[in-house]
């Protein structure tokens, strides 16, 4: 199983103004018991705000005690007192904090021998199709290399207009980018209770919807910590995108010990929300109400027959002439040597990339290309094959 882990600044600092080392190191426990069971695990880890803050804090306090307060305006002391937001801009913390964040990280990983990697996303990485699938190409090799992705929003370098806004919403666009079978997202909560617990003590949890409706909105508040962008809310809006995905969301509470495998092992813990269909319905919708294709490729008969009996992806060699220009990632139109169209699907390769290696052997294309993104042109999981 592959599974979007999400951990919030509250989950991290335990609702202090600082990381939580304890904390951090149970969690990476818990990670590497789920890759002994066989799971992918991918970290989407907020914190490096408040890591930064941390770092700026510790600075301030040596500055201190090696200079003697003074009545100066300048003077350390008179710095301390005023919050760290009206001296240093928020981009500046995060660039700070990531690199604290992650040597944190690093280290507790390294003590059960596992290699992490970090990836730091923007929304225009996931929205333009081009930047997703490098995305999604450098994620998938990082898991195929048997290394924990800990992905965090790009805060040093994001303007408003390129944000996601919160890492709850960007764990579900992960899950997608990975074809997650599970996002789990914790909280200082134990899920989705009925009610704001910290004013009504009658609150109990929700363990299962299948609907996420105005009444569970209305529920839901903001985010109680303060520490923080993301709260319950924004957690029914990610596991909105997720469910509609094909991906299973549970939200759990990080107190519950041993959550990460309970959870997986569906052991009753947290608030499940199942998916909408299976991950292939999903993607077939996509593919049939999508944007019209781009462009069209004519195929031989064996590349017809292992489409449609064989079940196979489309190689080069079996093309024999394309029209339209399209990019990677657009959809293109199936025909066969009749001109009747047989199918739909994703590309892998330009229109200008394809002129170049149509027809050919997938091992011809690094010497044609000069580089290469595998033999496959459109791949079976991306390939709608009519009846």
């Amino acid at each position: 199983m592959r599974i979007v882990v999400k951990l919030g600044t509250s989950v991290l600092t335990g609702g202090t103004r600082r990381l939580q080392r304890a904390v951090m190191v149970e969690l990476a426990r818990q990670v590497q018991q789920l890759r002994a069971d066989g799971h992918q695990v991918i970290l989407v880890s907020s914190g490096a705000i408040a890591a930064g803050r941390e770092q700026f804090s510790r600075r301030e306090t040596g500055s201190a005690q090696a200079n003697p307060p003074s009545h100066s305006a300048a003077s350390p002391a008179h710095a301390s007192s005023k919050s760290l937001e009206s001296l240093i801009d928020k981009q500046v913390l995060a660039a700070v904090g990531q690199v604290h964040l992650m040597s944190v990280w690093q280290s507790l990983f390294e003590i059960h021998g596992i290699l992490v990697a970090q990836l730091l996303l923007t929304r225009a990485d996931l929205e333009h199709r081009e930047r997703f699938l490098n995305a999604r190409d450098a994620l998938l090799g990082l898991l195929a290399a048997d290394i924990v992705p800990i992905i965090n929003e790009n805060d040093a370098v994001a303007t408003a207009e390129i944000k996601v806004g919160d890492n709850d919403n960007l764990s579900a666009r992960v899950a997608l980018l990975a074809s997650a079978d599970l996002l789990i997202m914790l909280t200082d909560q134990p899920g989705l209770m009925t009610a704001d617990p910290t004013r009504d003590p009658t609150a109990t949890l929700l363990t299962e919807i299948d609907t996420i409706d105005q009444r569970l909105q209305a529920i839901a508040g903001g985010s109680v910590s303060g520490l923080g962008t993301g709260g319950m809310a924004t957690k029914l809006q990610a596991a909105q995108i997720a469910r509609q995905s094909a991906v299973d969301v549970i939200i759990a509470g990080i107190r519950q010990a041993d959550v990460l495998p309970a959870l997986v092992a569906q052991r009753g813990l947290g608030t499940r929300i199942r998916a909408v269909g299976s991950r292939l319905e999903s993607r077939k919708r996509w593919l049939l109400s999508g944007p019209p294709p781009q462009g069209r490729l004519e195929l031989d008969e064996g590349a017809c027959h292992a489409l449609h009996d064989q079940k196979k992806s489309l190689l080069a060699a079996g093309i024999t002439a394309l029209s339209g220009d399209f990019q990677r990632g657009d959809a293109v139109r199936l025909v066969n040597p009749q001109g009747h169209p047989i199918g739909v699907g994703l590309v892998r390769y330009a229109s200008d990339e394809l002129q170049q290696i149509s027809g050919r052997h997938s091992d011809d294309i690094p010497q044609l290309l000069g580089y290469s993104v595998g033999g496959v042109v459109v791949h079976r999981d991306e390939l709608i094959v009519f009846a």
